[in-house]
């Protein structure tokens, strides 16, 4: 492993120990690594699809728990937040629209497509190392019946 590589692995070790390893709707141990092998200065983009539940849904024991909004109002609440976090972390959203259709392929039915854009891996830690990043998330974990991030090297 190179020392890149190994700074990498320590920061996202660190992540996982600020965030729980068991956290809905963070990428698995295998895609953690695949971005730790990822050269320096190689940039990553993500591509989010999102389907919202009509109803936010929070954990029992959170204070958000009791609110009776929707996952689309959930979502904005995370949503206050990750944007300029992106922005503050060193990354750009090339694009956030409504989904329309699928254009080739399964037919396939999300409410949001987002796409963020980052000049390498550890601009994107840097997202995930903020801890009103990390705070907020609860929202897009309410709000998200489904989601799927792909992980784009370039």
């Amino acid at each position: 492993m190179t020392n890149t590589a190994r700074s990498i692995q320590n920061r996202i070790e660190s992540i996982l120990a600020n965030w729980g390893t068991s956290s809905n709707g963070l990428p698995d141990e295998a895609t953690w690594d695949a971005l730790a092998q990822c050269a320096k200065d190689q940039p990553v983009t993500l591509v989010n699809f999102f389907k919202m539940r009509d109803s936010a849904s929070y954990p029992s024991g959170t204070a958000m728990v009791e609110d009776r909004i929707s996952g689309q109002d959930a979502f904005q609440r995370y949503a206050a937040v990750s944007i300029p976090s992106v922005e503050q972390a060193g990354g750009k959203f090339l694009m956030v629209a409504p989904f329309a259709c699928t254009f080739i392929g399964p037919t396939e039915d999300w409410d949001l497509v987002a796409i963020g854009s980052y000049p390498n891996p550890g601009t994107l830690l840097s997202l995930f190392e903020m801890d009103a990043y990390r705070e907020a998330y609860i929202h897009r974990v309410a709000a998200c019946r489904d989601q799927r991030v792909s992980l784009c090297l370039g």
